[in-house]
């Protein structure tokens, strides 16, 4: 089955190739309906047609990322070919954007991407919902969300009654928001009721939405804290002052349990390739924050300021140290806020390849 009309189901949008990467830009299904349509239409489109059967041919491995800061190893070594290169002759890369965790959840449980860079609570739904067909296999990133709010908005109390965004319901920064109002005294409900009005939205759209009044603040990744800083809002709480350390898990690589179990060599050479791209970004941040500032803007629109791009990276670590810890305590509290459901997370993670690519490197092993 050809991978363009595969893909295409869930895409819209042209397909582009560049430097041997397919790359499909995938719109957002909002409703829950949707998803439960789309879900439908993929598993019947892909029947008999996975990069599992022996009888496929070359090995086609289909990436999911997001266009945030968040997510700079992974916009780079798609852009500059680190992960294809890793991947050699053996195995094409075949790339796709989604804008937060519920659309990539649905395309890796439908079958429409082998592997995802993704956040630590949709990864942990992703991995619930399938009863452990999809591990955690690498970090990417630590750190990179804040809550930020109109002027005259200096406490937490300031904020009753206020209407705040973040990406997604059940997403990492929703269950941070909640968490902390929660931990503050205050009561959230999921439609917008509550104390404090939370209201999930597209991270594109959150800017346009705060300059019209219709939020006065939002806990979201970089680069969307940052733009609306530039548009005048300030910081409230920095997440990384809510955890030990500063440091938290932000995005992940995520990774269907069967293609791994079927292509591991691809599986690792992917691994590889973002090892090496990790190192490539900490080893000149300012040319990494510059590109990847450069590729988001070429996907959204939105450009950074120097001032507000060095505040932005300065904010993020990164790393293929996943911080399980964290994803776990993420898990936790999602249960506590009853926006995500509880369960075994036992097997969670397989960093064996990961630490298999670290040695390789001459680099220390992370914590399984």
């Amino acid at each position: 089955m050809n991978r363009a009309v595969e893909i295409s189901v869930l895409h819209s949008s042209t397909v582009r190739r560049d430097r041997g990467v397919e790359e499909s830009s995938i719109e957002l299904f909002r409703p829950a309906s949707r998803f439960a349509v789309l879900a439908v239409v993929l598993a019947a489109t892909l029947a008999g047609c996975t990069t599992d059967s022996e009888d496929a041919g070359p090995v086609t491995l289909r990436l999911g990322y997001f266009p945030n800061l968040t997510h700079a190893t992974a916009i780079l070594g798609v852009e500059d070919g680190t992960f294809q290169q890793a991947l050699g002759s053996s195995a094409t890369l075949e790339a796709a954007r989604f804008t937060s965790g519920p659309p990539a959840v649905t395309a890796i449980l439908s079958d429409a991407v082998d592997a995802v860079f993704i956040g630590a609570t949709p990864a942990v739904n992703a991995f619930l919902k399938t009863k452990g067909n999809v591990a955690i296999i690498a970090g990417a990133t630590s750190g990179g969300a804040q809550l930020v709010v109109r002027p005259g908005i200096e406490t937490v109390a300031d904020l009753k009654g206020k209407s705040i965004a973040d990406p997604a319901l059940g997403g990492a920064p929703d269950i941070a928001l909640r968490y902390w109002l929660r931990q503050n005294g205050f009561q959230t409900g999921t439609a917008g009721d509550g104390d404090v009005h939370i209201v999930p939205q597209d991270n594109a759209q959150t800017a346009a939405a705060y300059a019209a009044g219709a939020i006065d603040g939002a806990w979201v990744p970089q680069p969307y804290a940052a733009l609306l800083v530039s548009k005048g809002a300030h910081v409230l709480v920095n997440e990384r002052t809510l955890w030990p350390d500063g440091k938290f898990n932000t995005t992940n690589l995520l990774v269907r349990s069967a293609f791994m179990k079927a292509h591991p060599d691809a599986v690792a050479a992917l691994l590889r390739g973002l090892v090496k791209e990790t190192a490539a970004v900490n080893a000149d941040p300012e040319q990494a924050s510059r590109r990847a500032n450069d590729a988001i803007a070429k996907i959204n629109g939105a450009r950074l300021g120097a001032a507000d791009l060095a505040a932005a990276w300065s904010d993020m670590t990164f790393t293929v140290d996943p911080l399980l810890g964290t994803v776990k305590e993420y898990a936790r509290r999602g249960a506590e806020v009853g926006v995500l459901a509880s369960g075994d997370l036992a097997g969670l993670a397989d960093l064996g390849p990961l630490n298999t690519a670290l040695r390789a490197e001459g680099k220390s092993a992370v914590a399984e």
